[in-house]
């Protein structure tokens, strides 16, 4: 039975994933009613509903969710395992699925990523950019890149760039008309650029130290985003102060003059982008090259 089940389990976790037949057939390149078939099979098997249908959803029942829960791990390790086959080819191949930030992935996944693909065209990569916490086992990614202070504790974490800052910024036109706040709690008295979280929902507490001394300030304005990039754009129309991570484009408009930089003395350092993944003994060659070019770009 166990032999005979292991299609259909993975036809079930198609299933679970997607809620949908119809989705679950196109990812496994068959037909609906092959799909259909085969989770009748199985639940045949094990005598116990694994998916709850209606007219419109599909959905894990509880021991469909157990079940899930324990399958997703144990075909990970299956697809490292063959993928780590591809060492006796002699040349790293397969698919790096990564989930990540879009400030990361502009700033120093791409570098690294463009490089890999130049030299190994057997590899394939996905970057999945997305502002939440992304379940990397639960969603099959094999690694995730987030600011240090957001990996999880139970995850290998390495870091692939330098220490970061915020920069509170604002156009010269907004700074004539409003003056330049000498302290963080100035700044409810100011225009701000608001950011929505990805994860919770919640807008974004503007952070701030010095001295020992941390700030959390909750500001209001005309706009709220979810995207830095688009919080510059709304600062550099003069719409109000924004509040992003400083990198070089950032730096390119103060440099200019397009923006100006306050309260930088309240910006420490911080921890900065992480790659983060399972603690699995076999990844494929193809992510430990990715991993590699990441690590050795880090310590230029």
């Amino acid at each position: 039975m166990v032999r005979d089940a292991l299609g259909d389990l993975a036809v079930f976790v198609a299933v679970a994933e997607e809620r949908s037949f119809t989705r679950a057939a196109a990812r496994l390149s068959t037909s609906q009613s092959a799909v259909s078939n085969a989770m009748r099979r199985l639940e045949e098997q094990l005598g116990l509903r694994l998916l709850a249908r209606t007219t419109r959803s599909v959905s894990p029942t509880e021991a469909g969710e157990t079940l899930l829960a324990t399958l997703l791990p144990a075909l990970g390790d299956i697809r490292g395992s063959l993928e780590a086959l591809a060492a006796f080819r002699g040349t790293p191949a397969g698919l790096v699925r990564i989930t990540t930030s879009r400030h990361a992935a502009e700033t120093l996944l791409w570098p690294a990523v463009d490089a890999v693909l130049s030299r190994y065209p057997d590899i394939e990569v996905e970057l999945s950019i997305d502002g939440a916490l992304t379940d990397i086992v639960t969603d099959r990614f094999d690694a995730g890149v987030r600011l240090g202070e957001s990996v999880e504790k139970d995850m290998i974490a390495v870091r692939i760039g330098p220490d970061l800052r915020l920069a509170v910024v604002g156009s010269p036109a907004y700074f004539a008309q409003h003056p330049v706040p000498q302290t963080p709690r100035e700044l409810t008295a100011h225009r701000c650029i608001n950011l929505r979280m990805a994860t919770r929902g919640n807008l974004y507490a503007w952070e701030f130290e010095r001295d020992g001394q941390a700030l959390n300030v909750r500001v209001g304005g005309p706009v709220v985003v979810n995207d830095s990039a688009m919080a510059i754009n709304a600062a550099l129309g003069g719409h109000g102060l924004a509040c992003v991570i400083e990198d070089q484009a950032l730096l390119g408009h103060v440099a200019t003059g397009r923006l100006v930089r306050v309260l930088e003395d309240w910006c420490p350092p911080f921890a900065g982008h992480h790659l983060y993944y399972p603690n699995r003994r076999n990844h494929s060659p193809a992510f430990r090259v990715v991993l590699d070019e990441l690590r050795a770009r880090a310590t230029r």
